[in-house]
């Protein structure tokens, strides 16, 4: 199994790396395999509500690593996001890539999925919440941990001082390892729920009422 790490820092080897790498290496340990790709150094632009990605299943802007992470979500069995914090939320570059990455829809419904949030004081709560509805809304299942998925420090080193925050994220590794085990065997075992159509409700109130 297989499990793809997308790092939303523009620092290659900050406090983020530190936290997607120590799940990592729980799951290694588990037998499981990471591939980390770095996006939060790069250009990427935000959405611009065409829809054309819901015919074509892919951006129509294809000059960033958007389209192309999309193959490596779908063939994977989970995925973990990391994402520093910026003025109470997610890196602005990262939260494009996840915006244009999800909204065509992406092959994460009943795979894992794991968050983390790195930051120096305060604000991890909101991103790893932010976080969170991404792969929740793409039907994900959520890797639980004893805590909200935050680690402090301005840098790595610093990161390996938050004993607890070091903890949660081993905690974390080895419980994704655990749950991608368990999908895979229940998968097995039972189908999927069924599906009904999708209704969309645009909340409009008409004129006069």
């Amino acid at each position: 199994m297989k499990v793809i790490a997308f790092n939303g820092s523009p620092h290659k080897n900050g406090t983020t790396h530190r936290g997607i790498m120590t799940m990592a290496e729980e799951l290694e340990r588990g037998g499981i395999s990471t591939e980390l790709v770095w996006v939060g150094n790069k250009e990427i632009r935000g959405c611009m509500g065409c829809g054309k990605c819901r015919e074509q299943r892919a951006c129509v802007f294809d000059d960033d690593p958007v389209n192309q992470s999309r193959n490596k979500v779908n063939e994977a069995d989970g995925i973990i996001l990391g994402s520093p914090v910026y003025y109470g939320g997610i890196a602005g570059t990262f939260k494009c890539f996840l915006d244009r990455l999800f909204f065509p829809g992406i092959d994460l419904k009943f795979k894992a999925g794991a968050t983390a949030a790195a930051l120096r004081r305060s604000g991890g709560v909101t991103v790893f919440h932010q976080l969170n509805n991404y792969l929740h809304l793409a039907q994900a299942v959520i890797t639980p941990g004893f805590y909200w998925g935050a680690i402090h420090g301005n840098n790595a080193e610093e990161a390996l001082q938050d004993e607890e925050g070091m903890l949660l994220m081993r905690t974390m590794g080895r419980n994704m390892a655990w749950l991608l085990k368990a999908l895979e065997t229940g998968k097995k075992a039972l189908p999927y729920p069924s599906e009904e159509k999708m209704v969309r409700t645009n909340f409009i109130r008409a004129e006069g009422v």
